[in-house]
């Protein structure tokens, strides 16, 4: 198993977590956050619910208030051992009572909330019922960088997950892969990521030959043949917080344009990860990269963003894309994966987690991203 299996973060860690978020939600003009169950509860408070159901449950802040956390009587146990749970005041409903009315009681009754995007349209819409007064919006649009910055036991765990997946990555280079179909590969990736410590497997892209040109191709019943490119895109949660990896490996020698649009994407990706410092808008990063693919002709052939963010989801803010002027700020932590993808012949990606240091950027994943032979 790559790393050890810990639980870092104390009450302590929780409590300051949520008071920065109640600051940001006021820095932001917003009367407070309510967060339903998701990852941003998870991040705030250490709590997963086991099961998420019609029952509301959500947690409160609000600056100068203490984070309430609103459950159900049955969930309250569970609840009260989470982590966070000493940080907070669980204030549970039973069945027949209205949460939405206990849940306005704490809220600026006049106010704009943010509220998180997955939470369910039925109690939104209960709230504002309770509530008419008041407004909302996402927590994406109103605060896109509450969990972008990490701290350094948050880094310590990136670190330890891209370590698993590149464990992963050495091992699935070993097995065969001609006359294999797609989906026994990917469920190679997935043993592979488990046993290094992954409890979550988010995704295994084994995308062959013409497959390849399909950047979210879904491993399926095709037998991989000699001489095909195979994109390998995998990833997912270990000790809470996220991998992602892509390399694109190839069956027995390749074409010489194949080796040169592997060479062309190394190159990219090489540009993408030297743009990364602090200050520099994300969407430097995509510019980097994107520039060396469409100089070289295969601008049309890029048809994705250069990166996403990373923490206790695979996919988070900040984005790599054209038009994200958010600056780049040490503790940030996405991917940088440009990609060329050629309609019904092949498709290359690489891929790394990279995380924004004082001085530059620090990759998480270091296996090799020269072209790799397997059988």
């Amino acid at each position: 198993m790559t790393g050890s299996t810990r639980a870092p973060f104390t009450a302590d860690d929780y409590r300051a977590r949520m008071e920065r978020a109640a600051r940001a939600a006021a820095a932001a003009g917003l009367a407070g956050l309510l967060v339903a169950p998701g990852p941003d509860l998870v991040w705030l408070t250490g709590y997963a619910p086991t099961a998420t159901t019609e029952r509301l449950t959500l947690l409160v802040l609000a600056p100068g208030q203490d984070p309430v956390l609103v459950v159900p009587t049955l969930e309250a146990p569970d609840a009260a051992q989470a982590p966070g749970a000493p940080a907070l005041t669980l204030r549970d409903w039973t069945d027949g009572k209205d949460p939405y009315a206990a849940t306005a009681a704490l809220l600026d009754g006049g106010g704009r909330f943010g509220i998180s995007d997955n939470a369910w349209a039925m109690h939104l819409l209960a709230l504002q019922k309770a509530l008419p007064g008041a407004s909302y919006a996402s927590l994406t649009e109103a605060l896109p960088m509450l969990r972008a910055v990490k701290d350094a036991a948050e880094l310590e765990l990136l670190a330890a997950a891209g370590a698993a997946a590149d464990a992963t990555f050495e091992e699935i280079r070993k097995v065969p892969f001609a006359g294999r179909r797609e989906s026994e590969v990917a469920a190679d990736l997935a043993r592979s990521l488990r046993r290094h410590g992954h409890s979550q497997v988010d995704f295994t892209i084994v995308a062959s030959g013409p497959n390849g040109a399909n950047p979210h191709h879904e491993a399926g019943d095709r037998v991989i043949e000699r001489g095909d490119m195979v994109v390998l895109d995998f990833g997912g949660l270990k000790d809470g917080y996220g991998s992602d990896t892509s390399r694109t490996v190839h069956v027995g020698e390749p074409t010489d344009e194949e080796r040169r649009v592997h060479d062309l994407v190394r190159e990219a990706q090489e540009a993408g990860f030297r743009a990364v410092r602090p200050g520099v808008a994300c969407q430097e990063v995509d510019r980097a990269a994107r520039a060396v693919i469409a100089d070289a002709g295969y601008g049309e052939y890029f048809i994705h963003r250069t990166g996403h963010g990373i923490g206790v989801t695979t996919h988070e803010p900040p984005y790599m894309i054209e038009g994200e002027q958010q600056p780049l700020v040490p503790g940030m932590c996405f991917s940088v994966e440009p990609g060329v993808y050629l309609p019904g012949r092949f498709g290359v990606r690489i891929e790394d987690i990279v995380t924004v240091t004082e001085d530059g950027g620090r990759r998480l994943n270091d296996t090799s991203r020269d072209m790799v032979i397997v059988d």
